[in-house]
């Protein structure tokens, strides 16, 4: 941008340039204000025929893991409150409702890998692919590297290939899920 055209605004009368001020102030926190968060694609929805099926496989991949050290995170009661919610909810499979809670409990602690798993998990029930492999990968990224809770993200992610027909990658996932029960893990 070059100097002249602002040193042209120096001889416009006062009211017009506050004018002109103004009216580029309201354009740019308009843009702003257009730079949320894109809708979520409606396609990335699928009906569950059968959502506890899925749930238990996720859930049976983290089962009886005793291999290796389990971490419980320290959390404050109010987001225990949620959590407990949200399987009381899941456990009659109200997975809005445990989704509604879930999502709550994230935005006191957005970075806690076993919630993200969580909420992945109720991602996949609901048929929200997309969703599921995202907190997945989220909570694979920030959580152990073997134990019951990467089994169960790595099972999430082998599930949604399998629903999407993705062979490959339900393949490499499911290896993943019997590395996490190694203490020497796949590398990434």
């Amino acid at each position: 941008m070059s100097v002249r055209p602002i040193q042209a605004l120096a001889g416009w009368p006062g009211p017009c340039r506050q004018r002109l001020i103004a009216m580029l102030g309201a354009t740019l926190l308009l843009g702003a204000c257009a730079t949320s968060k894109p809708p979520r694609a409606a396609q990335s929805f699928t009906p569950v025929s059968n959502p506890s099926a899925l749930l238990t496989a996720v859930r049976q991949a983290g089962a009886h893991d005793n291999s290796v050290l389990q971490v419980h995170p320290l959390r404050s009661a109010g987001v225990s409150a949620l959590v407990a919610q949200a399987h009381a909810a899941a456990a009659q499979a109200d997975y809005a409702g445990a989704a509604r809670l879930l999502d709550r409990a994230l935005e006191f602690e957005p970075h806690a890998p076993d919630l993200l798993q969580a909420r992945a998990e109720m991602a996949l029930a609901q048929g929200d692919w997309t969703l599921a492999q995202q907190l997945a990968q989220q909570a694979l990224q920030r959580g152990p590297r073997f134990g019951a809770l990467c089994a169960r993200g790595w099972q999430t992610l082998a599930e949604v290939a399998r629903v999407q027909r993705d062979a490959a990658t339900q393949v490499q996932a499911e290896q993943r899920v019997a590395a996490c029960r190694k203490s020497d893990p796949l590398p990434e």
